[in-house]
């Protein structure tokens, strides 16, 4: 078991999912699971054998319960969730084909964790015997109280000499609902993080800045002013995916330190099962590597690995082992194993 305490923060959602490829109500029926992207981290770093905890708020009610049991059987600690008034988070996806994109529909407004006052949380306690938090963008998305304790967070954890991991994670349609400026609040968020998973586009909205170039000469550019601006910044890292239609991608991914920049291989991912949680696999596959001793190189090439498989699976959570992601790594082979 890895010694590193990671605290998850962020809410706790319900995933209603149209049966297999089609459009949403098309038939009256719809399938359920847990999700949301620090839960999803949560729960790969636990099933990789880290102490993973999650802070977050649910309603007193069935649909919370079932959150935090879902979570609690995959391993990871659930002591930091609490209840409040107000409802459960959800979010609706019709799964695209062919050349049709899949499609997230979004119903969380007045949840819960939505509508907790920020100076609810105790950081002092929440963070209490944890060496890392992992926040992402999702969490300030979703309303002016749980950007308030997501800044809170970072910067209880930033005093505290914890690494802070970021995940830009942007959602345009949360912030387009409160009318929000994002710039600032992110601003405030790499302010404290050591890790942030960002491409061009998210440092673009932080620093208020367009990267115009070649993908590659974009990215380097973007990580280059960012390390400019954030002195405390360690690590940025980013995929990159090609999609020629909704089931055939190629993913690859890189990282820049201050000192120098890594690359992977690319993957073709074919009839892909599920690829909502794959940035969050991918994240926490990264992290397992920094937390378990990897170098960078082992670190992104794991973390892409994890990513890759997360297609495979079906559901929010990447439901496998450490060993299972080392496998992709090594001499593939894809007969049954008996």
């Amino acid at each position: 078991m890895a010694s590193t305490t990671i605290i998850c923060f962020g809410e706790l959602l319900v995933r209603l999912a149209a049966p297999g490829r089609e459009l949403l109500l098309q038939s009256p029926r719809l399938e359920a699971c847990i999700g949301g992207a620090e839960a999803n981290v949560a729960v790969a770093l636990a099933r990789f054998g880290h102490a993973a905890a999650m802070v977050s708020v649910i309603p007193a009610n069935e649909l919370g319960e079932a959150a935090i049991g879902e979570l609690r059987r995959h391993g990871v600690d659930v002591s930091r969730v609490t209840t409040a008034p107000g409802r459960m988070g959800l979010y609706f996806l019709a799964t695209g084909a062919a050349h049709r994109p899949s499609e997230v529909l979004y119903d969380r407004a007045h949840s819960a964790f939505a509508g907790v006052a920020p100076d609810r949380y105790d950081w002092g306690r929440l963070l209490d015997g944890a060496q890392a938090l992992h926040v992402s963008g999702v969490t300030p998305a979703v309303g002016p109280n749980a950007a308030a304790a997501a800044i809170a967070a970072v910067r209880a954890a930033r005093e505290r000499a914890m690494h802070v991991v970021f995940d830009g994670n942007f959602r345009g349609k949360l912030w387009q609902a409160w009318n929000a400026s994002p710039g600032n609040i992110l601003h405030d968020i790499f302010a404290c993080a050591d890790t942030v998973f960002a491409d061009h586009r998210d440092i673009g909205i932080v620093l208020g800045r367009d990267f115009d170039g070649a993908p590659g000469q974009v990215q380097g550019a973007a990580a280059a002013a960012a390390f400019a601006v954030f002195p405390q910044l360690q690590r940025i890292v980013w995929t990159r995916r090609v999609q020629h239609t909704v089931d055939d991608h190629e993913l690859s991914a890189g990282m820049a330190t201050r000192t120098r920049t890594y690359g992977t291989a690319t993957h073709r991912i074919a009839h892909i099962v599920d690829r909502i949680g794959a940035g969050d696999a991918f994240a926490a596959g990264m992290l397992h590597g920094l937390f378990s001793g990897m170098s960078e190189q082992e670190s992104l090439d794991f973390g892409l690995a994890a990513g890759c498989l997360k297609h495979s699976v079906a559901g929010d959570f990447l439901r496998l082992s450490a060993s299972q992601v080392a496998e992709f790594l090594g001499a593939r082979r894809f007969d049954v194993k008996r």
